[in-house]
């Protein structure tokens, strides 16, 4: 894989973070009914940050979880390099039943993962409404799901490939394209 460009440093993905942040407060009329539920891997880090802004922006301190989807992922085989797929802890300690869920992942591609993240939180409540904000829409989508936040949009070619970094998760920070 070659490097091919670097899109997001570390201070536009703090603009785009604030930016998703507000249109958050500005679509759900403040934040007292949502539920922010970062999907493991890389969107628990930018869930958290997102929880966070809107914490210095209306000094509420909303709901935060984590979800897992492995085994809701309908390209489970291809997922897992010994068929068995690697379960991590999933952590939402509040009724969803009634709240405005927010996802919240790193890339938008397919649609698949959301897809699995929208069954997994079906199976722990009822939200009223689930809302998706994402740092990168690369288009592509095999399924007609849409982002309602959106950090960047990155149109790409199937030969690319969006990596994500952040600090919490790899000691870096930045969005890049590479070339497959």
């Amino acid at each position: 894989m070659n490097k091919k460009t670097e899109i997001l440093d570390t201070a536009a993905i703090n603009r785009a973070l604030t930016r998703m942040s507000h249109e958050i407060l500005e679509k759900n009329k403040g934040g007292e009914d949502i539920v922010l539920v970062g999907i493991k891997t890389r969107g628990v880090p930018l869930a958290k940050r997102v929880h966070d802004k809107i914490k210095q922006i209306e000094a509420i301190d909303v709901p935060l979880g984590e979800l897992d989807i492995t085994l809701y992922r309908d390209d489970l085989e291809k997922a897992t390099t010994d068929n068995e797929p690697e379960i991590k802890s999933a952590t939402i300690d509040v009724e969803l039943t009634g709240k405005n869920v927010i996802l919240i992942d790193d890339v938008l591609y397919t649609g698949r993962t959301v897809r699995a993240a929208m069954d997994a939180v079906m199976d722990i409540g009822r939200p009223s409404r689930i809302q998706l904000g994402v740092l990168v829409d690369r288009g592509h989508r095999e399924l007609p799901i849409r982002a309602d936040y959106v950090g960047k949009n990155i149109p790409t070619s199937d030969k690319e490939i969006i990596v994500v970094q952040l600090d919490e998760t790899d000691e870096a920070e930045h969005v890049s394209i590479y070339e497959k």
